[in-house]
């Protein structure tokens, strides 16, 4: 049976799609209004599966599970899959196809609005660019998650895991607690309905062990949201402005920074470092 779970009246548009033929097909619109690009090569299924690396007694929360091709390989591979499907007719198909598979269970609704699992879970999706932003926040405020592993924009996934040689707010923010790693391209023609940019398989990894002491991330995520205010220009503008320029020049060496660097281009390592010496002292 398909489990229900209260969620808001979200409609995740995605715009600009294509599929792979000239005539509508049945579904079209439904997938075009939850924002739906399955993928059923087993190829590239297999290699989301081997960068989540599940455990084999395992919890596994998929969002935006579709039509379950995904679902099925990772049932293989762990103790349970919650598979998590906003449209009701998909969620009702998928569960009337694994009725019989008790390491399967569908829930039906909004994943970001379902409430984390009180103990270890991993995340695995092949999710709807549109909620990417809210699935991640999901991931990260979540208190026993040990990883996520999540198809996302090529560009999404470059942005986030430094591919670029930039580096994004949220990423430096969150580096203390939590490992970005890029996991290499999926051509959009594996998807249908075929979208406009290939995807990417992210995975963001909780770390054992956190880089910085606990009670000081809150300092830390302050540090960093000075760094990225933009004044004075540079990195070493904005942190001289409240803490004292030769503390932070001395930071600067330490690190290896140099302190005409523009603050998209320190590494999330030299960050940390910076914190240490300029804060923690």
């Amino acid at each position: 049976m398909t489990r229900s779970f209260a969620h808001g009246d979200h409609s995740h548009t995605q715009k600009q799609v294509r599929n792979g033929g000239g005539h509508t097909r049945p579904g079209r619109d439904r997938r075009r209004e939850f924002s739906q690009n399955f993928l059923t090569d087993a190829a590239e299924i297999g290699r989301i599966v081997r960068a989540a690396r599940p455990a084999r007694d395992g919890l596994i929360l998929e969002p935006g599970a579709g039509e379950g091709h995904l679902t099925r390989a990772l049932a293989d591979h762990c103790r349970k899959v919650i598979a998590y499907e906003i449209d009701p007719l998909l969620a009702g198909r998928l569960a009337a196809r694994t009725r019989d598979d008790d390491r399967i269970e569908v829930a039906r609704g909004d994943f970001t609005t379902a409430r984390a699992p009180g103990r270890p879970f991993a995340v695995v999706g092949n999710i709807p660019y549109s909620v990417t932003a809210g699935i991640v926040r999901w991931c990260l405020r979540a208190p026993d998650l040990t990883s996520a592993t999540l198809v996302t924009q090529w560009e999404y996934a470059r942005k986030r895991t430094g591919d670029y040689g930039r580096w994004s707010r949220l990423t430096v923010t969150t580096w203390p607690r939590y490992a970005w790693e890029l996991h290499g391209r999926i051509d959009r023609e594996r998807f249908r309905p075929v979208p406009q940019t290939d995807s990417a398989i992210m995975r963001i990894e909780r770390r054992p062990a956190g880089l910085l002491p606990a009670g000081t991330l809150a300092d830390y995520a302050e540090f960093v949201e000075l760094g990225f205010g933009g004044h004075g220009g540079t990195l070493y503008a904005s942190l001289s402005r409240r803490h004292p320029p030769g503390v932070v020049g001395d930071a600067f060496a330490r690190a290896g920074v140099d302190p005409a660097a523009v603050v998209a281009y320190v590494h999330p390592d030299q960050w940390l470092t910076l914190f240490r010496h300029v804060v923690l002292g």
